[in-house]
């Protein structure tokens, strides 16, 4: 009998996941949940086969060419890849695999969450109940803006973007979006779409940033661009925080340009700009989009699912290499 294939997991996982790691693989857990270094990272995969990692995990070209002959697959524990260079995976003949599908609805709902926080002023309400400021009901007090009815631009339209859809039906917004190639009727649902970004954010009261983090799309959200948006716009991102220029939309959010944001991503976390911090009209979520027991099973099952494959001598479901 085939000794158990040796993996390398980069952070603690679910009890349920780890329970299966232990049950069909010789894992080298990491029970600290501290984020190894690039040496570390080297050190530890000497004697694996494969690394089970997450988005906090980098793997450039220079460390993928340090990792050991053995190695035979790289499953993330994420639906993002950009932390690993898969130019460098693929010279290697390693697998590399993600976790699509399974996180869809989990984030569309903290989607919704975001979206409707920011627009209700529900951050500030909150925190003048927790500390005290709240005297009386008030005709005029703590206005916010309604989402029902408004135009909602969804920027990338995969899994994610049309579950976000879905959900936005049910407040009677208007879907609109762009997406690198339109989607057949019956994806689009009777969205409208858009050819350019550029005429999506002219439409878009309410913008919702689900496209993945490429050289294209990095920095999408400039001052030019936010300056096209309808004038009170709100801007919602749940995908990716480089997605966004900080201090382009900071400035959009004090000048009034736009109602509010609601962030649960941001470039180098959790070194969030401060910016964020001081303004009332931003809604602020720790990068939860995916943080249900559900969804987090869901995801490690799928990297072992993977995994099973790889080393079945099968090309994995989720390969990107």
């Amino acid at each position: 009998m085939r000794d158990k294939p040796k993996i390398l997991v980069t952070r603690k996982l679910p009890p349920a996941v780890e329970a299966r790691l232990a049950r069909d693989y010789d894992a080298k857990f990491n029970p600290d949940d501290r984020a190894y270094d690039t040496e570390e990272l080297v050190a530890l995969s000497r004697d694996r086969e494969a690394l089970l990692v997450c988005a906090t995990d980098k793997f450039p070209s220079n460390v993928i060419e340090r990792l050991p002959e053995g190695v035979r697959a790289i499953a993330t524990f994420s639906v993002g890849y950009e932390h690993i260079d898969l130019t460098a995976a693929k010279a290697r003949n390693i697998f590399v695999t993600n976790t699509p599908g399974v996180l869809n609805a989990a984030t569309a709902d903290l989607t919704m969450t975001v979206m409707l926080g920011a627009a209700r002023r529900a951050a500030e309400g909150e925190a003048m109940i927790r500390e005290g400021r709240w005297e009386a009901w008030s005709p005029t007090g703590m206005l916010g803006t309604d989402i029902s009815g408004k135009r909602l631009g969804i920027y990338g339209m995969g899994g994610i973007g049309r579950a976000v859809a879905a959900r936005a039906r049910g407040f009677d917004m208007e879907v609109h979006y762009h997406n690198r190639n339109r989607l057949p009727p019956e994806l689009e649902n009777g969205a409208e779409f858009h050819e350019s970004p550029e005429s999506l954010l002219r439409a878009s009261q309410v913008l919702s940033l689900h496209a993945p983090l490429t050289p294209e799309t990095r920095r999408f959200l400039t001052r030019e661009r936010i300056e096209l948006l309808p004038d009170g716009a709100i801007v919602v991102n749940t995908a990716r925080g480089d997605l966004v220029v900080d201090e382009d939309l900071v400035a959009a959010l004090e000048s009034g340009k736009l109602t509010a944001a609601g962030l649960d991503v941001y470039p180098g976390e959790p070194d969030i700009h401060p910016g964020y911090r001081r303004l009332r009209n931003t809604f602020l979520l720790p990068h939860m989009g995916t943080s249900t027991v559900e969804t987090r099973d869901a995801m490690g099952f799928r990297a072992l699912d993977n995994l099973d494959a790889v080393f079945a001598a099968k090309t994995p479901p989720d390969a990107l290499t």
